[in-house]
């Protein structure tokens, strides 16, 4: 049995998306382009072909994780717990610097840290966590500890 793929309902449905574009639009047109590139000719001094094969390859790729990730998914939802869950939104403030910082937990295919969007395997989302409002917790970084207290959760 495969384990489970956590995420929000708003992750499952951009991987669906996702999905749906590369099998419906981009998979025909890489399809169109490999033929037509095909007869050019000599296949070995084609880079147009053997471009396409190559982003063909990628493709194909992304299109069966895709398909594993929504084959094992379990939606989580945050019900208004008062504890840390996938799709929390999470308030914090560094113990050390003072700085507060708002961070929404989802599940690993959904996390953009530019976003404000992080794993609940990421260092910083299993130390979040189960925990509730007033928490104090430490994520191990590369760089060293981040000392956190947990100030709201949404």
């Amino acid at each position: 049995m495969l384990p489970e793929t956590l995420m929000t309902a708003a992750g499952l449905e951009a991987l669906q998306s996702e999905l749906t574009i590369l099998t419906e639009e981009r998979r025909p047109e890489l399809a169109s382009r490999i033929k037509s590139a095909r007869e050019l000719g000599d296949l070995k001094e084609n880079g147009e072909y053997i471009a396409a094969k190559e982003e063909q390859a990628f493709l194909e790729t992304r299109i069966l994780t895709i398909e594993g990730q929504i084959r094992t998914a379990k939606v989580i939802e945050h019900a208004g717990t008062d504890r840390v869950t996938v799709g929390s939104k999470v308030e914090v403030k560094d113990l050390d610097h003072g700085d507060v910082d708002t961070w929404t937990v989802t599940g690993v295919s959904e996390a953009d840290p530019m976003e404000n969007r992080i794993s609940y395997e990421s260092p910083i989302g299993s130390a979040l966590m189960g925990q509730g409002v007033g928490a104090k917790v430490e994520a191990q970084l590369p760089n060293g500890t981040m000392r956190m207290e947990i100030t709201k959760i949404g």
